[in-house]
């Protein structure tokens, strides 16, 4: 449960970190150069002992490093400026439905009709959040959130290609390695695209910065790794499902976004089909 709301907070101290003047680019730097220490220690211990990388396993690593935890990061961080931190969540909760989706298109499996059910549903609760922030966002409501889309996108992809990679290196090294891919190609891409004088940010912006790279990133990395080894994936999953709510009572409470029935439904409706989604059937 903490690191479900360790995860949804990240969207909250982006918000608040807006409102200092920084843009996507900047952020995203200083949360994964915070970060990237905690990263290659992580991957270091785990990798003790345990058989040197390969090739393949390297270039396994920079896939994955790329669209789990760089892209989907960034289109994430790049949405963010134009919705609100409720919707963002509840974008980014429909990762479930898009495996499900890849899965089909690229690994022939079948949708049943619970399936095809429960996305329908986790579907009609994000379109009535969008259109209820048609109004409170303004028009940028739609590229904000097809950029948080692009991301949800991004790591349904790592969540889909990662499963034999996972099996070969173990999550843990696998979490520490890529997420160190990610923060070089961070670093990079504002040594590319920013003039090193911007780095230079406002005191609270670094604060936050800290705060997103510990408590909203690798702190919850831990802890979820943790649950699953102690209750299995499918028990962690459902409690992760707290996720969502707490972001909308955080956005609520710290930064003034609205709370209303249009919003409680289309969280009701997004949990039940990504709940659905993850239910085995019932065995005959």
């Amino acid at each position: 449960m903490l690191g479900a709301i360790g995860f949804s907070g990240k969207a909250i101290i982006v918000k608040l970190a807006y409102r200092h003047g920084v843009d996507a680019v900047t952020l995203l730097m200083w949360r994964m150069l915070l970060a990237l220490p905690f990263f290659l220690v992580l991957a270091w211990w785990a990798g003790r002992g345990k058989p040197a990388l390969t090739r393949r396993d390297w270039r396994d690593i920079a896939v994955l490093g790329f669209t789990g935890y760089y892209l989907a990061s960034f289109l994430d961080f790049a949405g963010l400026a134009y919705i609100t931190a409720s919707l963002e969540r509840l974008i980014l909760y429909l990762n479930p439905t898009l495996v499900l989706l890849l899965s089909v298109l690229f690994f022939h499996h079948r949708l049943q009709p619970r399936q095809l059910l429960a996305m329908a549903i986790s579907y009609a609760g994000v379109v009535a959040v969008f259109a209820h922030e048609l109004s409170f966002e303004g028009t940028h409501t739609a590229l904000g959130a097809a950029l948080v889309f692009a991301s949800a996108v991004s790591y349904a992809i790592y969540l889909a290609l990662s499963g034999k990679v996972v099996q070969r290196l173990g999550a843990l090294r696998l979490t520490g390695l890529a997420s160190s891919v990610a923060g070089a190609l961070c670093i990079a891409q504002f040594a590319l695209l920013r003039p090193l004088s911007t780095a230079w940010v406002p005191e609270p912006v670094l604060w936050l910065s800290l705060l997103n790279a510990t408590a909203c990133t690798v702190a919850p990395v831990l802890m979820v790794m943790l649950a699953i080894a102690r209750i299995g994936a499918p028990l962690s999953s459902q409690v992760g499902m707290v996720g969502p709510m707490s972001t909308v009572l955080m956005g609520y409470a710290i930064l003034g976004e609205p709370m209303n029935g249009w919003i409680a439904l289309g969280t009701v409706l997004v949990l039940a089909g990504v709940f659905l989604v993850g239910r085995k059937p019932a065995p005959r």
